[in-house]
């Protein structure tokens, strides 16, 4: 599961439609009416905040908002709250954490969004999320090994001016 604090814009197809499932998934979890996926780390920031139906169905109206610009047909009916304002910080270390693990995906799936993208400065955030100063995400998991490590928080305290 992956809910990307990056806007949705910058998703590939693909991406972008894994998004709407996976935080279809996310709002079952939040509200209980699953069993799985209830201790994954990507969901922290959102029970954390005030009200996590409403913060996962805002997350689920940017992702819809998306969809419908490029044409695309999602089901609205299945998000659990009506349009509202929400705002959970996200790091600027974690930004760059995401914006390279997307252009690692895109570089094998979609190298003309990859270029279109790495065209965008500063980075495109999701509505849900406020960028704040600080390193990668305690909740985020690198792909070796699924922890972070300490050559992995240098790197990311190192490029978070730039993000």
């Amino acid at each position: 599961m992956r809910l990307w604090s990056l806007h949705p814009s910058l998703l590939d197809r693909a991406g972008l439609v894994a998004l709407w499932r996976e935080t279809l998934l996310a709002q079952k979890v939040l509200a209980g009416a699953t069993k799985g996926y209830r201790h994954h780390p990507q969901l922290d920031r959102f029970r954390q905040s005030r009200n996590p139906t409403r913060a996962i169905a805002h997350y689920l109206w940017s992702v819809a908002d998306e969809a419908k610009q490029r044409g695309y047909h999602f089901d609205v009916s299945k998000i659990a709250a009506p349009r509202g304002m929400v705002t959970i910080p996200v790091t600027k270390g974690q930004l760059v954490y995401e914006l390279t693990h997307l252009k690692q995906k895109l570089r094998q799936r979609d190298p003309n969004r990859l270029q279109l993208i790495s065209k965008c400065e500063p980075v495109k955030v999701n509505s849900t999320f406020k960028a704040v100063e600080g390193p990668m995400a305690p909740w985020e998991r690198t792909p070796k090994g699924g922890a972070r490590t300490r050559a992995n928080e240098s790197r990311t305290r190192a490029g978070s001016s730039h993000g």
